[in-house]
């Protein structure tokens, strides 16, 4: 099996995705608002997704040792260095989860509910226990759930096929459909930060960490079947709970626009 398998596999639900009528229902501020409050929960779990690859695909303890493959070592340090300490729109470095925070207190959206969660992981000390006790969306805690199941529980190549088929290789699209139709329909707000981090993953992930990651898949499968066939069974399950997300994020906007 290959990359270009596992994309024919896939691509039906890639383009329900991209067919998504979420898209189409973002058309107020409110509803942009709505959109980010959810949204901001796949921005901060890619991080995770991100720092479990480089821990499992370099050294990250002391003493040091060199890890098998420097070619995905590579890969994903390149990777991580854009994410977490990327240069934001006024020059200065912040991750993309900071960049979209800060875009979503500029657009005037809620930051505390994602603050609280945050602050609940600290205390609980367990990711499990914060998701099925948080007031979140029952989709939005099951895309939180898989995701932190995969890093807990998946080889390298299922962690890779969960950030690669699930966000990097979806990002510049998804984003494209977004920031037209945010560019279309608030002309008169301020959104630089946000249509900024949008712009950012376009180039990013199109250009650079969109093929990187794919690479980095080739690299961990090499030609075991067995491994790619993991990498499929991940890469679906990963899509299907993004189009969760989706209908999650749709939902609420119908619901606050119908008590409107």
């Amino acid at each position: 099996m290959t990359i270009e398998n596992i994309n024919n596999k896939i691509q039906p639900q890639k383009e329900a995705l991209l067919q998504h009528p979420l898209y189409k229902k973002v058309k107020t501020v409110p509803d942009l608002r709505c959109f980010v409050e959810n949204h901001v929960y796949a921005v901060w779990d890619f991080m995770s997704l991100l720092k479990a690859l480089q821990s499992k695909l370099t050294c990250t303890t002391t003493p040091w040792f060199a890890t098998k493959n420097p070619e995905t070592r590579y890969l994903i340090n390149e990777i991580v260095l854009a994410e977490e300490s990327d240069l934001s729109s006024d020059g200065r470095r912040q991750s993309h989860y900071e960049m979209y925070i800060e875009a979503m207190q500029e657009c005037g959206a809620d930051t505390s509910e994602i603050e609280l969660f945050l602050s609940q992981i600290h205390s609980l000390q367990n990711i499990f226990v914060a998701i099925k006790t948080s007031n979140l969306h029952p989709n939005i805690k099951a895309f939180l759930d898989f995701t932190f199941r995969v890093i807990e529980e998946g080889a390298p190549h299922e962690i890779a096929a969960a950030f690669t088929f699930g966000r990097e290789d979806l990002i510049p699209s998804m984003f494209t459909a977004i920031l037209k139709n945010f560019q279309d329909n608030f002309p008169d707000t301020n959104l630089d930060k946000l249509i900024y981090y949008f712009e950012r993953h376009i180039a990013l992930d199109a250009d650079e960490h969109g093929p990187m990651a794919m690479q980095m898949i080739a690299e961990l499968c090499g030609n075991d079947p067995q491994k790619w066939a993991e990498v499929e069974q991940v890469s679906i399950l990963a899509l299907d709970k993004r189009m969760g997300l989706w209908d999650a994020i749709e939902a609420t906007i119908a619901a606050k626009t119908s008590v409107v």
